[in-house]
Protein backbone atom coordinates (compact mmCIF):
# COMPACT_ATOMS: atom_id res chain seq x y z
CA UNK A 1 0.00 0.00 0.00
CA UNK A 2 1.25 3.48 -0.86
CA UNK A 3 1.10 5.99 1.98
CA UNK A 4 1.60 9.74 2.05
CA UNK A 5 2.74 11.71 5.09
CA UNK A 6 1.91 15.33 4.48
CA UNK A 7 1.78 18.71 6.23
CA UNK A 8 5.05 18.09 8.06
CA UNK A 9 6.68 21.17 9.59
CA UNK A 10 10.05 19.80 8.57
CA UNK A 11 11.49 16.67 6.99
CA UNK A 12 15.13 15.90 7.76
CA UNK A 13 16.15 14.25 4.50
CA UNK A 14 19.97 14.17 4.90
CA UNK A 15 20.10 13.84 1.12
CA UNK A 16 23.31 15.85 0.84
CA UNK A 17 24.85 13.99 3.79
CA UNK A 18 24.12 10.72 2.03
CA UNK A 19 25.69 12.03 -1.17
CA UNK A 20 28.82 12.93 0.82
CA UNK A 21 28.93 9.48 2.49
CA UNK A 22 28.38 11.07 5.89
CA UNK A 23 31.71 12.93 5.83
CA UNK A 24 32.77 16.60 5.88
CA UNK A 25 29.28 17.75 6.77
CA UNK A 26 28.16 21.37 6.94
CA UNK A 27 25.00 22.56 8.75
CA UNK A 28 23.15 22.91 5.44
CA UNK A 29 23.72 19.20 4.74
CA UNK A 30 20.68 18.53 6.93
CA UNK A 31 18.77 19.10 3.65
CA UNK A 32 15.58 20.12 5.44
CA UNK A 33 12.27 20.29 3.59
CA UNK A 34 9.65 22.59 5.15
CA UNK A 35 5.92 22.01 4.79
CA UNK A 36 6.87 18.70 3.31
CA UNK A 37 5.47 15.37 2.25
CA UNK A 38 6.91 11.92 1.75
CA UNK A 39 5.41 9.10 -0.31
CA UNK A 40 6.39 5.50 0.34
CA UNK A 41 5.28 1.89 0.25
CA UNK A 42 6.34 -0.96 2.52
CA UNK A 43 9.68 -1.33 0.75
CA UNK A 44 10.98 2.06 -0.27
CA UNK A 45 10.56 5.82 -0.36
CA UNK A 46 8.92 6.84 -3.64
CA UNK A 47 8.98 10.64 -3.45
CA UNK A 48 9.85 13.43 -1.02
CA UNK A 49 9.45 17.19 -1.36
CA UNK A 50 7.26 20.17 -0.60
CA UNK A 51 3.61 19.38 0.05
CA UNK A 52 2.43 21.58 -2.81
CA UNK A 53 4.46 19.53 -5.29
CA UNK A 54 3.12 16.01 -4.63
CA UNK A 55 2.85 14.28 -8.04
CA UNK A 56 -0.68 13.72 -9.29
CA UNK A 57 -0.19 9.94 -9.33
CA UNK A 58 0.06 9.91 -5.51
CA UNK A 59 -2.70 12.33 -4.62
CA UNK A 60 -5.31 9.58 -4.25
CA UNK A 61 -3.09 7.42 -1.99
CA UNK A 62 -3.84 6.95 1.72
CA UNK A 63 -2.79 10.25 3.30
CA UNK A 64 -1.90 11.19 6.88
CA UNK A 65 -1.91 14.84 7.91
CA UNK A 66 1.10 15.32 10.19
CA UNK A 67 0.91 19.07 10.69
CA UNK A 68 2.86 20.11 13.77
CA UNK A 69 5.35 17.27 13.41
CA UNK A 70 8.94 16.75 12.31
CA UNK A 71 9.99 13.60 10.42
CA UNK A 72 13.55 12.28 10.54
CA UNK A 73 15.28 9.17 9.28
CA UNK A 74 14.88 6.47 11.90
CA UNK A 75 17.24 6.93 14.83
CA UNK A 76 19.67 4.03 15.19
CA UNK A 77 21.39 3.00 18.41
CA UNK A 78 24.29 1.02 16.99
CA UNK A 79 25.92 -0.08 20.27
CA UNK A 80 24.01 -1.50 23.26
CA UNK A 81 24.46 -4.31 25.80
CA UNK A 82 20.84 -4.46 26.93
CA UNK A 83 20.60 -8.19 27.74
CA UNK A 84 21.92 -8.51 31.28
CA UNK A 85 20.94 -9.57 34.77
CA UNK A 86 21.17 -7.52 37.96
CA UNK A 87 22.70 -4.06 38.23
CA UNK A 88 25.90 -2.32 39.30
CA UNK A 89 24.50 0.69 41.15
CA UNK A 90 26.96 0.25 44.01
CA UNK A 91 29.87 0.40 41.57
CA UNK A 92 28.72 3.78 40.32
CA UNK A 93 28.69 5.02 43.90
CA UNK A 94 32.16 3.51 44.42
CA UNK A 95 33.49 5.36 41.36
CA UNK A 96 32.04 8.62 42.66
CA UNK A 97 33.88 7.84 45.89
CA UNK A 98 37.22 7.54 44.10
CA UNK A 99 37.56 3.94 42.87
CA UNK A 100 38.66 3.44 39.24
CA UNK A 101 36.93 1.14 36.74
CA UNK A 102 40.08 -1.04 36.70
CA UNK A 103 40.22 -1.24 40.54
CA UNK A 104 36.59 -2.31 40.71
CA UNK A 105 37.16 -4.97 38.06
CA UNK A 106 40.17 -6.39 39.91
CA UNK A 107 38.14 -6.99 43.08
CA UNK A 108 35.45 -8.96 41.21
CA UNK A 109 33.28 -6.13 39.94
CA UNK A 110 32.82 -4.86 36.43
CA UNK A 111 31.85 -7.14 33.58
CA UNK A 112 32.54 -10.29 35.61
CA UNK A 113 29.98 -9.25 38.26
CA UNK A 114 27.35 -8.83 35.56
CA UNK A 115 28.43 -12.22 34.21
CA UNK A 116 27.56 -13.81 37.56
CA UNK A 117 24.25 -11.95 37.80
CA UNK A 118 23.34 -12.85 34.22
CA UNK A 119 24.19 -16.52 34.68
CA UNK A 120 22.03 -16.58 37.82
CA UNK A 121 19.01 -15.20 35.93
CA UNK A 122 16.63 -17.43 33.99
CA UNK A 123 16.35 -16.92 30.24
CA UNK A 124 12.72 -15.88 30.67
CA UNK A 125 13.66 -13.15 33.14
CA UNK A 126 16.41 -11.95 30.81
CA UNK A 127 14.00 -11.94 27.87
CA UNK A 128 11.23 -10.07 29.70
CA UNK A 129 13.60 -7.46 31.09
CA UNK A 130 15.11 -6.96 27.63
CA UNK A 131 11.62 -6.50 26.16
CA UNK A 132 10.90 -3.74 28.68
CA UNK A 133 14.20 -2.03 27.88
CA UNK A 134 13.57 -2.21 24.13
CA UNK A 135 10.10 -0.66 24.49
CA UNK A 136 11.50 2.16 26.60
CA UNK A 137 14.30 2.83 24.10
CA UNK A 138 11.78 2.80 21.26
CA UNK A 139 9.65 5.37 23.09
CA UNK A 140 12.43 7.93 22.51
CA UNK A 141 12.09 7.56 18.74
CA UNK A 142 14.80 4.92 18.29
CA UNK A 143 13.71 2.23 15.86
CA UNK A 144 16.86 0.24 15.07
CA UNK A 145 18.80 -1.21 18.00
CA UNK A 146 21.97 -3.29 17.99
CA UNK A 147 22.18 -5.74 20.91
CA UNK A 148 25.40 -7.48 21.93
CA UNK A 149 25.79 -10.73 23.83
CA UNK A 150 28.72 -10.90 26.23
CA UNK A 151 27.49 -11.27 29.79
CA UNK A 152 27.30 -15.06 29.83
CA UNK A 153 31.02 -15.64 29.16
CA UNK A 154 30.67 -19.39 28.98
CA UNK A 155 29.76 -21.60 26.04
CA UNK A 156 26.22 -22.51 27.05
CA UNK A 157 25.03 -19.12 28.31
CA UNK A 158 26.54 -17.18 25.41
CA UNK A 159 24.83 -19.59 23.01
CA UNK A 160 21.52 -19.10 24.82
CA UNK A 161 21.87 -15.31 24.84
CA UNK A 162 22.56 -15.23 21.09
CA UNK A 163 19.38 -17.27 20.59
CA UNK A 164 17.55 -14.94 22.98
CA UNK A 165 18.58 -11.87 20.95
CA UNK A 166 17.33 -13.61 17.82
CA UNK A 167 14.04 -14.21 19.63
CA UNK A 168 13.89 -10.50 20.47
CA UNK A 169 14.56 -9.68 16.83
CA UNK A 170 11.58 -11.78 15.73
CA UNK A 171 9.38 -10.52 18.57
CA UNK A 172 9.74 -6.86 17.59
CA UNK A 173 10.03 -7.04 13.80
CA UNK A 174 9.23 -5.07 11.74
CA UNK A 175 8.21 -2.28 14.17
CA UNK A 176 11.66 -2.30 15.79
CA UNK A 177 14.67 -3.58 13.89
CA UNK A 178 17.20 -5.48 16.00
CA UNK A 179 20.75 -6.45 15.04
CA UNK A 180 22.41 -9.40 16.82
CA UNK A 181 26.11 -8.93 17.64
CA UNK A 182 28.21 -11.78 19.05
CA UNK A 183 30.42 -10.43 21.86
CA UNK A 184 31.47 -13.55 23.73
CA UNK A 185 34.95 -11.92 23.69
CA UNK A 186 33.84 -9.27 26.19
CA UNK A 187 36.05 -10.29 29.12
CA UNK A 188 38.10 -13.29 30.20
CA UNK A 189 36.55 -15.39 33.01
CA UNK A 190 38.92 -16.07 35.89
CA UNK A 191 38.73 -19.81 35.18
CA UNK A 192 40.88 -19.26 32.07
CA UNK A 193 44.58 -18.56 32.30
CA UNK A 194 44.82 -16.40 29.18
CA UNK A 195 42.60 -14.61 26.71
CA UNK A 196 43.89 -16.88 23.92
CA UNK A 197 42.80 -19.94 25.90
CA UNK A 198 39.28 -18.57 26.40
CA UNK A 199 39.11 -17.55 22.75
CA UNK A 200 40.15 -20.96 21.45
CA UNK A 201 38.04 -23.01 23.90
CA UNK A 202 34.84 -20.94 24.00
CA UNK A 203 34.57 -18.00 21.59
CA UNK A 204 35.70 -19.55 18.32
CA UNK A 205 33.95 -22.93 18.75
CA UNK A 206 30.75 -21.14 19.72
CA UNK A 207 30.91 -18.88 16.68
CA UNK A 208 31.31 -21.96 14.50
CA UNK A 209 28.20 -23.46 16.12
CA UNK A 210 26.15 -20.29 15.68
CA UNK A 211 27.21 -19.46 12.13
CA UNK A 212 25.06 -22.10 10.36
CA UNK A 213 21.98 -20.76 12.17
CA UNK A 214 22.36 -17.44 10.28
CA UNK A 215 21.33 -15.37 13.28
CA UNK A 216 24.54 -13.43 13.94
CA UNK A 217 24.86 -10.06 12.19
CA UNK A 218 28.37 -9.22 13.41
CA UNK A 219 31.10 -10.25 15.84
CA UNK A 220 32.71 -7.86 18.32
CA UNK A 221 35.68 -8.01 20.71
CA UNK A 222 36.93 -5.92 23.65
CA UNK A 223 40.41 -5.09 22.34
CA UNK A 224 42.09 -3.60 25.42
CA UNK A 225 45.09 -4.21 27.65
CA UNK A 226 44.26 -6.94 30.22
CA UNK A 227 41.33 -8.09 28.06
CA UNK A 228 41.96 -9.21 24.45
CA UNK A 229 45.16 -8.77 22.47
CA UNK A 230 45.92 -7.86 18.89
CA UNK A 231 46.47 -11.54 18.11
CA UNK A 232 43.10 -12.39 19.67
CA UNK A 233 41.41 -9.80 17.45
CA UNK A 234 43.09 -11.17 14.34
CA UNK A 235 42.06 -14.74 15.19
CA UNK A 236 38.43 -13.76 15.76
CA UNK A 237 38.17 -11.49 12.72
CA UNK A 238 39.74 -14.07 10.42
CA UNK A 239 37.35 -16.72 11.69
CA UNK A 240 34.38 -14.37 11.24
CA UNK A 241 35.46 -13.42 7.73
CA UNK A 242 35.82 -17.08 6.80
CA UNK A 243 32.21 -17.50 7.95
CA UNK A 244 31.13 -14.35 6.05
CA UNK A 245 30.16 -12.50 9.24
CA UNK A 246 30.93 -8.79 9.63
CA UNK A 247 33.32 -7.51 12.33
CA UNK A 248 33.23 -4.73 14.92
CA UNK A 249 35.62 -3.77 17.71
CA UNK A 250 35.73 -2.06 21.10
CA UNK A 251 38.94 -0.12 20.52
CA UNK A 252 41.28 2.43 22.10
CA UNK A 253 39.04 3.13 25.07
CA UNK A 254 41.32 2.60 28.06
CA UNK A 255 44.64 2.79 26.18
CA UNK A 256 45.86 3.57 22.70
CA UNK A 257 46.71 0.13 21.35
CA UNK A 258 46.16 0.92 17.67
CA UNK A 259 42.77 -0.75 17.82
CA UNK A 260 41.22 1.60 15.27
CA UNK A 261 43.98 0.83 12.78
CA UNK A 262 43.57 -2.90 13.28
CA UNK A 263 39.78 -2.70 12.89
CA UNK A 264 40.03 -0.69 9.68
CA UNK A 265 42.61 -3.10 8.25
CA UNK A 266 39.98 -5.84 8.51
CA UNK A 267 37.27 -3.60 6.99
CA UNK A 268 35.33 -3.72 10.25
CA UNK A 269 31.91 -2.10 10.21
CA UNK A 270 32.93 0.07 13.16
CA UNK A 271 35.53 0.76 15.80
CA UNK A 272 33.82 1.93 18.99
CA UNK A 273 34.81 4.11 21.99
CA UNK A 274 38.14 5.59 20.71
CA UNK A 275 38.76 7.80 23.75
CA UNK A 276 42.52 7.24 23.37
CA UNK A 277 42.77 7.02 19.58
CA UNK A 278 46.08 8.13 18.04
CA UNK A 279 46.62 10.43 15.09
CA UNK A 280 47.64 7.42 13.00
CA UNK A 281 44.43 5.65 14.03
CA UNK A 282 42.40 8.66 12.90
CA UNK A 283 44.25 8.74 9.58
CA UNK A 284 43.60 5.04 8.97
CA UNK A 285 39.91 5.40 9.78
CA UNK A 286 39.66 8.40 7.44
CA UNK A 287 40.91 6.26 4.57
CA UNK A 288 38.56 3.36 5.30
CA UNK A 289 34.85 2.54 5.35
CA UNK A 290 35.03 1.70 9.08
CA UNK A 291 32.75 3.95 11.11
CA UNK A 292 34.09 5.58 14.27
CA UNK A 293 31.32 5.04 16.80
CA UNK A 294 31.60 7.46 19.70
CA UNK A 295 30.03 6.61 23.06
CA UNK A 296 30.03 9.89 25.01
CA UNK A 297 27.63 8.56 27.64
CA UNK A 298 30.35 6.15 28.77
CA UNK A 299 32.91 8.92 29.12
CA UNK A 300 30.39 10.94 31.15
CA UNK A 301 29.53 7.92 33.32
CA UNK A 302 33.19 7.09 34.00
CA UNK A 303 34.26 10.72 34.37
CA UNK A 304 36.70 10.55 31.44
CA UNK A 305 37.50 13.01 28.62
CA UNK A 306 35.45 12.58 25.48
CA UNK A 307 36.84 11.12 22.26
CA UNK A 308 38.44 13.70 19.91
CA UNK A 309 35.39 13.99 17.68
CA UNK A 310 36.31 17.26 16.00
CA UNK A 311 39.73 15.95 15.07
CA UNK A 312 38.17 12.85 13.51
CA UNK A 313 35.50 14.77 11.64
CA UNK A 314 37.99 17.27 10.25
CA UNK A 315 40.07 14.33 9.00
CA UNK A 316 37.05 12.98 7.06
CA UNK A 317 36.36 10.06 9.41
CA UNK A 318 32.80 8.78 9.22
CA UNK A 319 31.46 9.29 12.78
CA UNK A 320 28.44 7.76 14.52
CA UNK A 321 27.14 8.24 18.07
CA UNK A 322 25.62 5.44 20.14
CA UNK A 323 24.50 4.96 23.74
CA UNK A 324 26.59 1.97 24.91
CA UNK A 325 23.65 1.25 27.22
CA UNK A 326 24.90 -1.32 29.74
CA UNK A 327 24.73 -1.98 33.50
CA UNK A 328 28.22 -0.84 34.42
CA UNK A 329 29.77 1.95 32.36
CA UNK A 330 26.74 3.74 30.88
CA UNK A 331 23.40 3.00 32.47
CA UNK A 332 21.60 5.48 30.21
CA UNK A 333 19.40 4.16 27.41
CA UNK A 334 18.39 7.50 25.84
CA UNK A 335 20.60 8.09 22.80
CA UNK A 336 18.95 11.40 21.93
CA UNK A 337 19.67 12.71 25.42
CA UNK A 338 23.31 11.58 25.25
CA UNK A 339 23.83 13.07 21.78
CA UNK A 340 22.14 16.35 22.71
CA UNK A 341 24.17 16.84 25.90
CA UNK A 342 27.49 15.83 24.36
CA UNK A 343 27.20 17.77 21.09
CA UNK A 344 28.63 21.05 22.37
CA UNK A 345 31.59 19.32 24.04
CA UNK A 346 32.22 17.14 20.99
CA UNK A 347 32.10 20.38 18.94
CA UNK A 348 29.82 18.89 16.30
CA UNK A 349 27.31 20.74 14.15
CA UNK A 350 23.65 19.80 13.69
CA UNK A 351 24.26 17.82 10.50
CA UNK A 352 27.06 15.85 12.15
CA UNK A 353 24.87 15.19 15.17
CA UNK A 354 21.85 13.93 13.23
CA UNK A 355 23.90 12.01 10.68
CA UNK A 356 25.71 10.40 13.63
CA UNK A 357 22.53 8.87 15.03
CA UNK A 358 20.86 8.02 11.71
CA UNK A 359 22.86 7.60 8.49
CA UNK A 360 26.32 6.85 9.89
CA UNK A 361 24.87 4.79 12.73
CA UNK A 362 23.05 2.66 10.15
CA UNK A 363 26.31 2.24 8.23
CA UNK A 364 28.01 1.12 11.48
CA UNK A 365 25.62 -1.84 11.36
CA UNK A 366 26.06 -2.50 7.65
CA UNK A 367 22.64 -1.02 6.83
CA UNK A 368 23.33 0.97 3.68
CA UNK A 369 19.65 1.16 2.69
CA UNK A 370 18.45 3.44 5.49
CA UNK A 371 19.42 6.61 7.31
CA UNK A 372 18.24 9.23 4.82
CA UNK A 373 14.82 10.19 3.47
CA UNK A 374 15.58 9.92 -0.22
CA UNK A 375 13.97 8.01 -3.06
CA UNK A 376 14.86 4.32 -3.04
CA UNK A 377 15.83 4.13 0.63
CA UNK A 378 14.00 1.96 3.16
CA UNK A 379 11.05 3.84 4.69
CA UNK A 380 12.19 3.78 8.31
CA UNK A 381 11.33 7.03 10.07
CA UNK A 382 11.18 8.68 13.48
CA UNK A 383 8.37 11.17 14.16
CA UNK A 384 8.36 14.03 16.67
CA UNK A 385 5.50 16.30 17.70
CA UNK A 386 7.35 19.63 17.84
CA UNK A 387 7.91 22.80 15.85
CA UNK A 388 11.31 22.12 14.38
CA UNK A 389 14.29 19.78 14.33
CA UNK A 390 16.27 22.16 16.54
CA UNK A 391 13.70 21.85 19.33
CA UNK A 392 14.37 18.12 19.65
CA UNK A 393 18.01 18.47 20.71
CA UNK A 394 17.47 21.85 22.44
CA UNK A 395 15.12 20.35 25.04
CA UNK A 396 17.47 17.94 26.82
CA UNK A 397 15.67 14.89 28.14
CA UNK A 398 12.23 15.97 26.91
CA UNK A 399 10.57 13.34 24.76
CA UNK A 400 8.76 14.61 21.65
CA UNK A 401 8.64 11.20 19.97
CA UNK A 402 5.25 9.88 18.84
CA UNK A 403 4.21 6.68 17.11
CA UNK A 404 4.10 6.58 13.34
CA UNK A 405 0.57 6.30 11.90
Amino acid sequence: MIKVFTGLNQILTLSEAQRKDGRNLLPEDLSLVTQGSVVFDENSILWVGEQKSIPLEYQSAKTFDLSGHVLTPEIVDSHTHLVFGGDRAQEYADRLNGKSYEEIAKRGGGILLTMNQTNSASLEILFNEACSRIERIHSYGIGTIEIKSGYGLNFDKEFQISLLIDRLKKQFAPRIQILNTFLAAHDVPKSFGTSAQYLSQVVLPLLEKLAPLKIIDAVDIFHEKNYFTENDVKMLFEKAQSLKIACKSHADELNDNDGATLASSYYALSADHLLKISDSGIKNLSESSTVATLLPGTAFFLGKPLAPARKMLDARVKVAIASDYNPGSCHCDNLLLIASISAAQLKINQAELWCGITLNAAHALGLKNQGAIVVGMKPRFSLFKTESLSHITYNWGRNFSVSLP
